[in-house]
């Protein structure tokens, strides 16, 4: 390999590294770094935890005094300020590394090319751009928030090979099979949140926690107009034990909101004059709240209407091989939808496998840019 080979793969380790912070770190970035001394890698770290050492200070632990006069590979710029951490550039200088590799700046206001500007200011090395595009992908869901101030919203469905999420009379359970479900879980287990709309809540009466937990306890959202939820549905009987927000309209009931809130529910009065902007409303709202992945599980509706809103960045569809037919069964996503067929949403960063007997289609909404 020639040194811009071994730049490559250093940098790819770091950003595997980055992913097991993946549902630990949010609202801060998975970051992964890798520290080199006359070829060998002598420290290796990740973020592993929201509020706890940064990937750097992790990795110059493992390296100790082997730091001097290394490399090192990091997939977001060095912080130089003073968060829940001290600034990392000060230890970066302090270990005396030579040569810093960066895949991308960090934009945040804090940091926003201050942390390059600090390690070179110190004579080190520094070159940034280094796997930058995968750097981004990894960090969509935190660029997101940074940029629009909203969460990155993902988008989860089951539908029978005909396209239909239910049967004419409401009936949902079970279009997937048990290794599908399984998936599902381990996505709500790395969620800041769960977003239904009240016909689902309805219809399904679901827990929507993840079985086994994962790494975060998911807020779960039910946007519901009129506060119409039960206290006596599973969400309501169990809003003590994790959280449960009722996004509400601005004429909701008095009497309704009192009975959820005496349940344990949160509720918000979404503002805005038509259920599109107070959707928008909610959104704005989570990501005040530093909520930086929403997961969206339906009904057609709320789907329908995030895909009308180009809202969604991610889908997790599963296909089971079952035919229901019926005008009035749903297919998953409703609302206005497109005129032509070549406006229609494509994916990047495709996956397809079997799941079980479901074909399990993942993959990026292409925005335009």
């Amino acid at each position: 390999m020639d040194p811009s080979d071994l730049d490559v793969c250093h940098m790819a380790r770091a950003l595997e590294l980055a992913q097991r912070g993946r549902g630990s770190v949010e609202p801060n970035p998975m970051v992964g770094c890798v520290i080199v001394s006359d070829g060998e890698v002598v420290g290796e770290g990740w973020h592993q935890r929201f509020g706890g050492p940064h990937a750097e200070i992790e990795a110059l632990r493992i390296a100790g005094g082997r730091a001097a006069s290394s490399t090192m590979y990091v997939t977001l710029e060095p912080c130089c300020h003073h968060g829940k951490t001290p600034p990392c550039t000060q230890s970066i200088v302090r270990a005396g590394i030579r040569r810093v590799l960066i895949a991308m700046a960090d934009p945040f206001s804090e940091v926003a090319g201050r942390g390059i500007a600090e390690l070179k200011a110190a004579g080190i090395v520094v070159e940034v751009g280094l796997l930058e595009a995968e750097s981004r992908r990894l960090n969509a869901p935190y660029l997101k928030l940074l940029a629009t101030g909203r969460p990155f919203v993902i988008a989860k469905w089951a539908m029978t090979l005909d396209g239909k999420i239910a049967t004419r009379s409401g009936d949902s359970r079970w279009i997937s099979g048990e290794a599908s479900r399984e998936i599902v879980h381990a996505l709500r287990g790395r969620a800041d949140a769960i977003l239904i709309g009240r016909g689902t809540a309805l219809a399904d009466d679901p827990l929507l926690t993840a079985r086994p937990s994962g790494p975060r306890t998911a807020t779960r959202i039910v946007l519901d107009t009129n506060a119409a939820l039960s206290p006596e549905s599973q969400l309501g009987r169990t809003a003590r034990l994790a959280p449960v927000l009722v996004a509400v309209g601005t004429d909701a009931p008095a009497e309704n909101q009192q009975r959820l809130a005496d349940a344990g529910c949160d509720l918000v009065v979404c503002a805005g004059s038509n259920p599109a902007a107070r959707l928008d409303w909610l959104l704005l709202e989570l990501g005040r709240r530093r909520m930086t992945n929403v997961l969206v599980e339906g009904g057609a509706e709320l789907l329908g209407s995030l895909f009308d809103a180009r809202a969604v960045d991610e889908v997790h569809v599963f296909v089971a091989p079952k035919i229901v037919g019926g005008n009035d069964a749903p297919s998953a996503a409703a609302g206005v939808g497109l005129a032509r067929m070549a406006d229609a949403l494509a994916l990047d960063q495709l996956e397809r496998r079997f799941s079980g007997p479901d074909l399990y289609v993942s993959g990026r909404v292409r925005h335009p840019a």
